[in-house]
C-alpha cells in the first residue's frame, strides 16, 4: 500500500499487524438532492466464493443495504452509481446474482451505472498486471442489462458534481468532485487512498504508472489546499475527511473532519 516507502516509517503512519496487513475501509458516498440519489463506488459486494473472500479478512458488522437503510433507502432507491475504477473492491457491489444464482443483475435495479470510456476499455482488455482485479461478473452485466454510460472527459455530470480523469493508480480513474455548504467535498478514490498518502512519495506499488501517480498528486493536492476542499477518503479505517494546507515540507494535512462536522 505504500510502494517504495519502507515499512519502518510507514507503519507508524498506519499500522499493520503481525503478517504485515494492514485494515482498510470501503467508504462509499452518498449524494442525496431534489432529483438523484448517487452512490459513488459500492465496495466489495457478497457474490464472489468464499476462498475469494478468505484472501482479504474481511471484518466489521457494515454493509451497503444497512448503511443506506439507516437513511431510509434501499438498493432500488439508487438513481445513479457513479463507478471510480473497475477493480473488484470498488465495483463488487454493482452486480448481484439472480435469484437462481446462475446468472447476475445489476445491484441497483433502477440506477444507470457511470465509469470512464478510458477504464471500461482497460478493464475489459487487462494487462497482465491488473487482471486480477478487473472480475468480468462485476462488469459486463452492466453493459448487458444496457444501464453503462461512459465518461469520455473531464465534465459536470450533474449541476454541483464534476468529474475529473486520472490515469497513473489504473487507466481513467474518475475522481468526483460535489458542491456542499460552500465548498467541495472530493472522492479521493484510489489517488489518495488515506491521509498516510499525503506526502508525495507514498504511492502504492498497485499503481501502474506510480510516476504519473506523482504528479497528478502534486498537482491537484495543490490545487486542494488552495482552494480549501474537502477530501473523502474510500479506504482510510481511521479517517474520514480532511483539509489540507501548504508547508515548508510540502502538502500536508491540516483538520481531520468528518461529512456530519459540515
Amino acid at each position: 500500500m505504500f510502494g517504495v516507502v519502507p515499512k519502518v516509517i510507514w507503519n507508524k503512519l498506519y499500522p499493520c499487524d503481525e503478517n504485515n496487513l494492514c485494515n482498510w475501509a470501503m467508504r462509499c458516498l452518498l449524494i442525496v438532492d431534489e432529483h438523484r440519489k448517487i452512490l459513488i463506488d459500492c465496495g466489495i459486494g457478497d457474490k464472489q466464493t468464499e476462498k475469494f473472500f478468505s484472501n482479504y479478512y474481511l471484518n466489521g458488522e457494515d454493509t451497503l443495504p444497512k448503511s443506506l437503510a439507516k437513511h431510509g433507502l434501499t438498493v432500488d432507491d439508487i438513481t445513479h452509481v457513479i463507478l471510480s475504477h473497475l477493480h473488484f473492491d470498488h465495483c463488487g457491489g454493482a452486480v448481484r446474482w439472480n435469484a437462481d444464482r446462475n446468472g447476475y443483475l445489476p445491484a441497483f435495479s433502477q440506477a444507470t451505472y457511470f465509469t470512464s470510456r478510458r477504464q471500461w476499455e482497460w478493464a475489459n482488455h487487462p494487462n497482465n498486471r491488473e487482471k486480477a482485479s478487473f472480475l468480468k461478473e462485476n462488469i459486463l452485466p452492466i453493459i448487458e442489462k444496457g444501464k453503462l454510460q461512459l465518461i469520455d472527459s473531464d465534465c459536470e455530470l450533474f449541476p454541483g458534481i464534476e468529474v475529473l480523469l486520472f490515469h497513473g493508480h489504473t487507466d481513467g480513474q474518475v475522481i468526483t468532485l460535489v458542491q456542499y455548504k460552500g465548498t467541495k467535498v472530493v472522492f479521493m478514490a484510489d489517488l489518495l487512498p488515506s491521509t498516510a498518502h499525503i506526502p508525495l512519495p507514498y504511492v502504492m506499488a498497485y499503481d501502474t504508472r506510480p510516476l504519473i501517480t506523482l504528479q497528478e498528486k502534486e498537482a491537484f493536492m495543490k490545487e486542494l489546499a488552495q482552494k480549501k476542499y474537502v477530501l473523502f477518503f474510500e479506504h482510510d479505517i481511521q479517517h474520514e475527511c480532511c483539509t489540507l494546507q501548504e508547508t515548508e515540507k510540502g502538502i500536508r494535512m491540516k483538520e481531520v473532519l468528518t461529512l456530519e462536522d459540515l
